[in-house]
C-alpha cells in the first residue's frame, strides 16, 4: 500500500459518521438528550400500538381513559 493509498484510506475512515455520539449527556436541551427522548417516543408508540392490536380495544379505553 503506499502512502496516497493510506492516506485515503484514513481519510475516508475519518469522514463516515458512526451511530453513536462521542458526546458528553450533558443536563438540558442537548443533541444526546433530543435524541435519546426520540428513542424513547418511538418505543411507547410501538407498545400503544401492541396494546390495541393485541386487546381489540382503543388505548384510551384499555387504559380506562374513556368508558
Amino acid at each position: 500500500m503506499t502512502s496516497e493509498t493510506t492516506n485515503t484510506v484514513r481519510t475516508t475512515q475519518s469522514q463516515t459518521r458512526s451511530a453513536t455520539t462521542t458526546e458528553v449527556p450533558t443536563f438540558g436541551w442537548s443533541a444526546y438528550a433530543e435524541r435519546v427522548n426520540g428513542r424513547f417516543a418511538m418505543i411507547g408508540f410501538v407498545a400503544i400500538l401492541i396494546i390495541e392490536v393485541t386487546s381489540g380495544e382503543t388505548f384510551l379505553r384499555w387504559a380506562g381513559l374513556l368508558p
